[in-house]
């Protein structure tokens, strides 16, 4: 596959069938996203050969992502999966432009080109861990992902052109204080707690974050899990004594590099759930800009962290609600 901004391509690709569209359509809406917002759509390419990709500013989150990091982030899960299903289909990506034009509603963040069909390649390992990757928000066991896997985690970030990190003790705890900063922080502003609590959903929606979802506070207060409400822990656990913490960095900081740590999240996460490893996300230290700020390593000299994944062995975390590939589909379809 070669990423580009603009690029040219040899010949035709494989056609997309109405059917494999929408089975694309439907691992690219399995991703995760800021407040389950799921703020993409997806078109076929007028000739057929690939499928564009398009945030949809409708759906993001501008208080808590006010400059649109989490709404690209999000859409590079999607793209990720995307990829995987075509890969499952026998549907190369022989060239992926990343943001051909400007992140607005009617122009598409990413263009996937496919390539002549043949055998699926490595990538179509990870489709069955599509339907099986959920954020965790309980408690883990104090078992250690082993170094094997973690090596893993850090070869599929770098095949995102990303960079992972597994923390250790010191650079863990300094994390984790990051974390508990911002989070205090969001709770105590009443804007932030308002959008949040307009993604959350009593009754069952096509999208949100369920009630039932959320998952039970720390009772050491060790873990800083979000607390979506603002009205405190309303039931809590033993969590486990020290969260083992990933962080995943770019070496920019532009929109592409949001949409390539994107990627690199989902491509981790399906690689750690084909392991039986757990996931959730900390994102509340890379919701204020001067907490993001301090997330950086300097002793690391990468450039800078998009993400903390909090990892390990536990309870898989409850399943969270999917729109409909016909709502993600726009245009005419020009399939054959």
């Amino acid at each position: 596959m070669v990423e580009s901004t603009a690029g040219t391509r040899g010949g035709p690709g494989a056609a997309l069938s109405v059917q494999e569209l929408r089975v694309l359509v439907a691992a690219a809406g399995a991703a995760p996203s800021l407040h389950n917002s799921q703020p993409w759509r997806f078109q076929a390419a007028e000739d057929g050969h690939g499928v564009l990709v398009f945030a949809d500013p409708d759906r993001a989150v501008p208080v808590a992502d006010p400059d649109g990091r989490g709404m690209l982030l999000s859409v590079g899960a999607a793209l990720f999966n995307l990829r995987v299903a075509a890969a499952r289909q026998g549907l190369p990506v022989e060239e992926l432009e990343l943001l051909p034009g400007p992140v607005t509603a009617d122009a598409p963040v990413a263009v996937v080109h496919f390539g002549p069909r043949g055998v699926p390649d490595e990538t179509a390992e990870l489709a069955d861990a599509i339907a099986l990757r959920h954020s965790s928000r309980e408690p883990f066991n104090n078992r250690d992902v082993p170094e094997t896997v973690i090596g893993e985690l850090i070869a599929a970030a770098a095949a995102e052109d990303t960079v992972l990190e597994a923390l250790e003790e010191s650079e863990a705890r300094r994390v984790l204080a990051l974390v508990a900063e911002a989070e205090a922080r969001i709770v105590a502003d009443a804007a932030r707690l308002a959008e949040t609590g307009s993604w959350l959903r009593g009754e069952p929606s096509a999208d949100g974050i369920p009630v039932a979802a959320l998952g039970p506070q720390d009772h050491e207060a060790r873990v800083p899990m979000r607390d979506f409400t603002g009205h405190g822990p309303t039931h809590s656990q033993r969590f486990e004594a020290l969260p083992q913490l990933v962080t995943i960095a770019t070496r920019g900081d532009t929109a592409a590099d949001w949409l390539r740590a994107g990627q690199s999240m989902e491509r981790v996460w399906l690689v750690a759930t084909a392991h039986g490893v757990r996931v959730s996300v900390l994102h509340q230290a890379v919701e204020l800009p001067d907490t993001r700020w301090r997330l950086r390593n300097a002793e690391a000299g990468v450039g800078t962290v998009q993400i903390v994944l909090r990892i390990g062995y536990g309870p898989r975390g409850a399943a969270t609600p999917r729109r409909d590939v016909e709502e993600l589909l726009r245009g005419a379809v020009h399939t054959s």
